[in-house]
């Protein structure tokens, strides 16, 4: 990672915790729907970045909106769990352009690109809202509130990827 790479994940960790607590963490549609945009840090963090710090920025992260949030550590949890298995769900989603380094998020194809914020935003969301729910009992809620709030974030992340992506 260079400089410029390291001043941009900063500014864009400190805009997404922001995002969530002052703005996203208040949404709170139909009781289950709940968009979690922070995501975002952990999917286009730097893929030549160190593993190691990924893992500690992903803590980091999920403790910081776990303060603000009083939510007991789950989105640190789920914040480590999937920058722990980015590099498998990356291989998974681009195959052997992931191996030789050949990918840009956001000019990534479209099947690709939303097969990787998929799977990622799922294995978040899942982890969240089993930790968060913590109950057998309460399965159908679990799953309502994974596969709703996934579908919501992947439209918002995929739109702000679209958003903000840069065209050469």
């Amino acid at each position: 990672m260079n400089n410029s790479e390291i001043i941009q994940s900063f500014f864009r960790f400190i805009i997404l915790v922001l995002l969530q607590v002052l703005l996203l963490n208040h949404i709170n549609f139909l009781g289950y729907i709940n968009p979690y945009l922070y995501v975002l840090f952990i999917l286009v963090f730097p893929l030549d970045g160190n593993k190691g710090l990924l893992i500690f920025l992903s803590f980091i992260l999920g403790l910081s909106i776990d303060l603000f949030g009083d939510s007991g550590g789950v989105h640190a949890a789920a914040s480590i769990v999937i920058a722990y298995a980015r590099p498998v769900i990356l291989k998974f989603s681009f195959g052997v352009s992931y191996e030789y380094n050949m990918i840009k998020i956001n000019k990534a194809p479209f099947m690709e690109l939303i097969t990787y914020i998929f799977l990622m935003v799922l294995v978040h969301h899942l982890i969240l809202f089993s930790l968060e729910i913590f109950s057998f009992s309460h399965v159908l809620l679990l799953l309502k509130s994974t596969f709703f709030s996934s579908i919501f974030s992947i439209i918002l992340i995929y739109s702000t990827l679209v958003l903000f992506s840069r065209k050469s």
